[in-house]
């Protein structure tokens, strides 16, 4: 069982899966060639299928959305406290230099 918190990026269940398929078919194997790859990858994502898991989200789109503002809060006030301590004004566009 996986348990993702509300404050995770539904990415994460993507990065999860890629991981698996690597542990468990890339790794696994020694391949001669790109179709014997992607035949023993065709086979496991067949094989997982058979027994499918849905994933619920527990989270309201509100409280979603809520917690999304807030961290765009909490972004922006970073931001500011960087540029403030680089002695950059937040209001003037990004140096031409490429410095940051």
């Amino acid at each position: 069982m996986h348990f993702t918190p509300t404050s995770s990026s539904w990415l994460n269940l993507v990065e999860r899966f890629f991981g698996e398929l690597t542990a468990d078919v890339v790794r696994e194997g020694s391949f001669q060639s790109t179709r014997e790859l992607v035949r023993a990858i065709e086979f496991y994502l067949a094989d997982r299928n058979k027994d499918p898991k849905k994933y619920v989200w527990r989270a309201s789109g509100l409280k979603i959305l809520e917690k999304i503002r807030r961290a765009r809060e909490a972004l922006a006030d970073c931001k500011s406290y960087f540029c403030v301590i680089k002695g950059h004004d937040t209001s003037e566009a990004a140096p031409q230099t490429g410095e940051v």
